[in-house]
Parts: C-alpha cells; sequence; structure tokens
C-alpha cells in the first residue's frame, strides 16, 4: 500500500548569476568554475586532532555573468576550473562591499554534468561595490 499523506517535493527554483543580490539566500545556480586560488590553509592534516581550516575563492559562473564563491573545507575539493557544479541553498556574504557566494551547512555543493552555456566573464557581479546606508525613520 502506497503512502499517500507523503509531501510532494517541490522543485526547485534555480537562480541565474546576474540576478544575486546583497543579504539573500536560498539560492539554487549552476555555475562553471573558471578559476579557484586557496586563500587560507591552517591547521593539522593528520593526527587525533586532524582539523584544518581551508578557504578558497573560486571565480564561478553562467552565461549571465561571474560571481567569487567562496569554498570552506570539504567544499575546496570539489572545486576544479572547468567542471560545473550546482549549489543549492546558496546564500550572498558581503565582504568589503562586495558580493560573495557562500554556501554553509545548510547547503550542499554537487558536482554536476557539464554545462553547455559559455560563461560570461565581463559580468563580474562582485566587482559591484555596495554601501551599507542606514535608514533612519
Amino acid at each position: 500500500m502506497a503512502d499517500t499523506t507523503k509531501a510532494e517535493l517541490k522543485k526547485p527554483v534555480f537562480t541565474k548569476v546576474d540576478q544575486l543580490r546583497p543579504g539573500t539566500s536560498g539560492h539554487n545556480v549552476t555555475v562553471k568554475i573558471v578559476s579557484t586560488k586557496v586563500v587560507l590553509q591552517k591547521g593539522r592534516a593528520e593526527g587525533p586532532q586532524a582539523r584544518q581550516l581551508r578557504i578558497s575563492e573560486c571565480i564561478v559562473g553562467d552565461e549571465t555573468g561571474v560571481v567569487v564563491f567562496t569554498a570552506r573545507n570539504d567544499q575546496v575539493d570539489l572545486m576544479k576550473e572547468g567542471s560545473t557544479v550546482t549549489l543549492r541553498n546558496a546564500k550572498i556574504d558581503m565582504y568589503k562591499g562586495s558580493m560573495r557566494l557562500a554556501v554553509d551547512k545548510w547547503g550542499r555543493v554537487e558536482v554536476t554534468e557539464p554545462a553547455s552555456f559559455k560563461v560570461k566573464e565581463d559580468t563580474n557581479m562582485s566587482l559591484i561595490e555596495y554601501e551599507l546606508v542606514n535608514v533612519v525613520e
């Protein structure tokens, strides 16, 4: 007997890179990795207290533009130049006034089939500088 009370799964809504805005989250986006650079690596890789912190900044994008993706720890290994990944439940972090795409413990980075699109590298969303404006009511 089939369980008919099971909730139907919603299909994820995918966002394009040029639609990303500061302070937003819950993005599902499929991107190609243009470049990747390790910016921080510290801690011990071996031994009983094997705690290592690794951070890479990756330029990722789709046919609408590129953005800097901050890969942390195990995510760093998945970020290979030229490969395609789907970022699920990604969020926008702000760093020195510019957007960084990130996936925390509530999201996932999945390597997927190579995408057919050509990355539009001349539209870098992370180069747009945003200023925090306090609105007094």
